[in-house]
Order: C-alpha cells, then sequence, then structure tokens
C-alpha cells in the first residue's frame, strides 16, 4: 500500500476538493466535507467520465456527474441517483504529519 500526498492539512479546509493522479490510469478526487476526509475514484460507474469534474454538495457528502447527472455517495462511492448503478472505488484518508494523505493499494 502506498500514502499518496493530497496538501497539507491546514491548506484543505472544509469544503475544498482536489484532484490526484494515483497511477497512469487512475485519478482520485479528495473532499473536505464538513471536516470529514473523503476519497472517490474519479470515473463514473455509468459511462466512465470524469466524476470529480462535477459539482459535489458539502452538505449531502455527493458529488455529481458531469455528463449524465448521476450522484455518488462519497463515503460509499454508492451511486444515488440513475444513470448510474454500480458503485464507484473509494479509498482510506487520513491526516499525517501534517498532510492530508490517500492510501492507495
Amino acid at each position: 500500500m502506498a500514502d499518496l500526498d493530497v496538501a497539507p492539512a491546514d491548506a484543505f479546509p472544509p469544503g475544498s476538493s482536489k484532484l490526484i493522479v494515483a497511477g497512469p490510469t487512475l485519478a482520485i478526487g479528495v473532499y473536505n466535507c464538513a471536516g470529514t476526509l473523503y476519497a472517490i475514484e474519479d470515473r463514473c460507474s455509468h459511462d466512465d467520465g470524469p466524476l470529480c469534474e462535477g459539482e459535489w454538495e458539502e452538505e449531502t457528502c455527493r458529488v455529481v456527474c458531469p455528463r449524465h447527472g448521476s450522484a455518488f455517495d462519497l463515503a460509499s462511492g454508492r451511486p444515488l441517483s440513475l444513470p448510474a448503478y454500480e458503485p464507484v472505488e473509494t479509498y482510506p484518508v487520513h491526516v499525517a504529519d501534517g498532510w492530508v494523505r490517500v492510501r492507495v493499494a
């Protein structure tokens, strides 16, 4: 497992989000939703579109795909609306040594 640096914790307040590159074919959206950190794969399960380029809602902790409007729960990756019906991958996020980090396998 590897931990990827996202941002200094003090520079990533509630309401922040950032897209990180985790590999040649993997990007991950990282969100600070009201003080809780989430990381979700940047790939809509409906058509493989760039999920994290869509709007996100801090009040409900969900991201909405910009292509067809499917909403996904940031905590579980579960789709909350059609046309998507398959979940997307989520990743553990933690703060260590003053940095927000995402753990990827």
